[in-house]
This record gives C-alpha cells, sequence and structure tokens, in this order.
C-alpha cells in the first residue's frame, strides 16, 4: 500500500534547506509518493551571485521566473517528482521581510505587496487553495514550519498558519520541521576551522532553534548527503556551498554568509493529536 506525505513550503529552497533529506529520503521509498508544496517564487529573494543580482525585485524584477528552474533543479536532486505551487504559479507573491532585532529573526514589512502571500486579506483564499490540493492527496502526513516559521518570516508564519486551517478541514498527521538546540550546538562546533570568508560562523544565539525535548520525531537523513549538497547547488541564487563535506563538514550558508551547519538527521514535533512512531513520519506507533 502507498502512503503520501506531503511538504508545505513557503519559498523555493525552504524544502531543501529545512527537509530536503528527509524529502529525498521518502521518495526513495517504493512505498511513498512525495508531494512538495510551494507557496511563492520567492521574488524578493536577495541574490548572492553578483552576476545574476539584476534579477532582484528591485531590478528587473525577474527573480521568481528563474528560481522557478532552481526549484526544478532541486526536486530532480531529491527525486521529488510532484511538485506544485500554492494556486498556480505567482498567484501570491513573496512577501519579503524586515529584520527583527538580533540574528535572522524577520518580521512583516510595513509594505505589503497586494498580491504579497502574508496579506491578511489572501487567507482565506490561500486555504482552500490548500485543502483542494489535500481533498485530492489524501496525504497521510503533512509537513510544514513551526507556528514562528523557525525565524519569524512572515511568509513562513503564513504557511503554519494555513496548513493547520486546512488539515483542520481535511485531518492528517501534521508536523512541523525544526531544528534541536543540541543539534544546532554540535553543528556550529563542528564548523569550527572549516569557514573562510565571506562567510562566518553564527553568534551565540543567532539561529534559531528549540529545545531538544520537545522534538517528537528524528529521521535519518546521512545516506542522502550528495542528494541534499547538489539540491542546495542546485539554488544558487539563494545558496552558497563553501565546501561539499568531502574534506571536513558541508559549509552554506544564505544571502547573509553566516555559515550554517549541515545535520544527518531532521527533526519534527508532531501537532497535538498526532500520534507517530519516532523515526517515521508515516508510522503509527506510540
Amino acid at each position: 500500500m502507498t502512503s503520501r506525505l506531503l511538504f508545505v513550503h513557503a519559498h523555493p529552497d525552504d524544502e531543501t534547506l529545512a527537509t530536503g533529506g528527509t524529502m529525498a529520503h521518502y521518495a526513495a521509498r517504493p512505498d511513498v509518493e512525495v508531494t512538495l508544496v510551494t507557496c511563492t517564487l520567492g521574488e524578493q529573494g536577495e541574490v548572492i551571485p553578483p552576476e545574476l543580482a539584476q534579477l532582484e525585485a528591485g531590478q528587473a524584477d525577474q527573480l521568481g521566473g528563474y528560481r522557478i528552474g532552481e526549484l526544478a533543479l532541486a526536486c530532480a536532486a531529491l527525486g521529488v517528482t510532484d511538485h506544485r505551487f500554492l494556486g498556480g504559479a505567482g498567484r501570491w507573491r513573496d512577501t519579503g521581510m524586515a529584520l527583527a532585532g538580533h540574528g535572522t529573526r524577520a518580521a512583516l514589512p510595513e509594505v505589503l505587496h497586494p498580491r504579497a502571500f502574508a496579506h491578511p486579506d489572501a487567507f482565506a483564499d490561500e486555504v482552500d487553495a490548500l485543502v483542494e490540493i489535500l481533498e485530492e492527496l489524501r496525504p497521510a502526513a503533512v509537513v510544514t514550519y513551526a507556528a514562528d516559521g523557525g525565524y519569524g518570516h512572515p511568509d513562513h508564519v503564513r504557511a503554519h498558519d494555513i496548513t493547520v486551517a486546512a488539515v483542520g478541514r481535511v485531518p492528517s498527521r501534521l508536523f512541523h520541521v525544526v531544528t534541536p538546540r543540541g543539534d544546532l550546538e554540535k553543528g556550529i562546533a563542528e564548523l569550527a576551522g572549516h569557514v573562510v570568508p565571506p562567510l562566518r560562523l553564527p553568534e551565540p544565539d543567532e539561529l534559531p532553534s528549540v529545545p531538544d525535548e520537545l522534538v517528537t520525531t528524528r529521521v535519518d537523513v546521512s545516506a542522502h548527503r550528495a542528494a541534499r549538497v547538489a539540491a542546495m547547488r542546485a539554488h544558487a541564487t539563494q545558496v552558497l556551498v563553501q565546501s561539499d563535506g568531502t574534506d571536513g563538514p558541508v559549509v552554506y550558508s544564505v544571502s547573509n554568509l553566516v555559515a550554517q551547519p549541515f545535520t544527518e538527521v531532521e527533526s519534527f514535533v508532531a501537532a497535538s493529536g498526532t500520534v507517530t512512531a519516532p523515526h517515521d513520519l508515516l508510522a503509527e506507533g506510540a
């Protein structure tokens, strides 16, 4: 019997950075079908390669279309063959973010585009669009962000909110992807001595995490390192891979040039009422 696992992410590259290993893990299983729903084209992203900087929203505003191609390459690397844009490609626009205090915390911009994904008027239509997908696929489990979106990005928070609302109408086991504090600290320690400029090590508490005891499910994704690195390289406008792990740890960053740990386990918190085995998002257990 085939099971369906559905991932809901805000922008292209989020699927790879947050759950790329888990997606590859389940996509490789013959008894599981993996679906990715991406909510925006990531139009407001900051471009890392200087030769592509003109794609940004403040210039040619062509980044969203370019990232469709990056996402297709990343999905191919991860083995994901069923991908959908929520409401169709470009239906809702990347909201962008404002910096909010220390580290990578983000907040809602003061001015919103009329089609912004996090626009208050868009919520009901976004839920309806996701409900339509849930009714079609009837997944055994759904994965998205925790309530704070991981680091506060308004589109991540909105993805969480619409997923919770949609699962309330079309019930499924629901999980939130998180970074346990212990894994984060261990990963940062392993990066020491392997990060070179322009990247830098994160400062204390700069990267978001949750207490280890909140984690309910941990998926070993160590067999999929090469696929994950290939998927990160596919998102070249957004992700800089400084080392692929051939000699030492994988070293990568997003546009802030803060090196981030690359863990061999991806972690999740089961939503209230979800019953799961501790190492499998699809298996029911104690």
